[in-house]
């Protein structure tokens, strides 16, 4: 029996998540999990997450987009569980069917033993991956003005960074990247390297982003903390799911100027796609950061931007 489920990540204004305790009584007592429940006969699933949210929490959600869906094996049921992202509600959250509520914070590890749900784990992981990936370009603009705008797109919020100069050596993208880490201490910026997970090693990067190329050569997920992958079909995606990479980046969603010739995707294969998969995935493709909130609109975890990068601003 296959049991579609919802659940409801609230995020607060400063990064936050809620996770509410299941009460004694209940299948799994004692674990943390996002609020949710059963889909009801004839509710599509933003009305049954409205209502889940509104009886166990108290709130009316009044912004909500939908982000991953998963599925897990339960000793009870085979669960699909559609997951929103909560960005606004009335009320204040409060236990009304749950043992406790606690905030959490994303970029900190949970406490050592603490009872999560497992349909939940990969969410936590996922939360921590910030709304822009930003792309290098240093070998049509020059290293200093890559720089430059690398600088100004942190102090506006960058937080993750693909370093793709797919036409250097080994040599130039290791010093690019050590100065890319000099120019931006002050801020936590994750640094992927596009290509070989061994040149990714040697760098010193935080992690690898994998050409689409590679996804069907591999045997596993490379050994780096961060992974990505360059997806174009659901193929690639699923390809990039077997690997355990930690996101994909999908697209070209619009015509863009890297790849003149290759057949846009557009918004609503984008979607569809997104949706089959289980992988935060980032729209990529002729888009700017005015696109940002329509990619969050259709699910997406956020946009990849190269030459939108110096108009970004969070």
């Amino acid at each position: 029996m296959i049991l579609p489920v919802v659940a409801g990540i609230l995020l607060n204004g400063r990064g936050g998540y809620l996770l509410a305790q299941r009460p004694p009584g209940k299948i799994m007592a004692g674990f943390w999990e996002f609020p949710g429940g059963k889909v009801e006969a004839g509710e599509t699933l933003r009305q049954a997450l409205d209502r889940e949210l509104e009886e166990e929490l108290g709130i009316r959600v009044n912004c909500a987009t939908p982000w991953m869906s998963r599925q897990f094996d339960y000793p009870h049921a085979r669960v699909v569980v559609s997951f929103f992202r909560v960005l606004a509600w009335s009320g204040t959250p409060q236990a009304c069917e749950f043992q406790k509520l606690s905030w959490f914070d994303p970029e900190e590890a949970l406490p050592e033993g603490f009872a999560l749900l497992p349909a939940n784990l990969p969410l936590i992981r996922a939360l921590s991956l910030p709304p822009v990936y930003g792309l290098t370009r240093a070998h049509e603009l020059g290293e200093e003005p890559m720089l430059a705008v690398i600088d100004d797109a942190c102090r506006r919020g960058l937080r993750l960074l693909q370093v793709r100069e797919k036409f250097w050596s080994a040599e130039q993208i290791a010093c690019f990247v050590q100065k890319i880490r000099q120019r931006t201490q002050p801020w936590p910026l994750r640094i992927l390297v596009n290509g070989d997970p061994e040149l990714a090693q040697r760098t010193g990067a935080d992690g690898v982003h994998l050409p689409a190329r590679l996804l069907e050569i591999l045997k596993g997920r490379p050994d780096l903390p961060w992974v990505g992958a360059s997806c174009h079909s659901r193929t690639e995606l699923e390809q990039a799911q077997g690997l355990g990479v930690d996101f994909a980046v999908l697209g070209p969603v619009c015509p863009t100027q890297t790849h003149p010739a290759a057949h846009p995707l557009g918004w609503p294969e984008f979607t569809a796609l997104r949706h089959e998969s289980p992988l935060p995935v980032y729209a990529l493709g002729g888009l700017t950061g005015l696109a940002l909130n329509q990619a969050i609109q259709q699910g997406a975890q956020g946009i990849a931007v190269m030459r939108g990068l110096e108009d970004w601003a969070e």
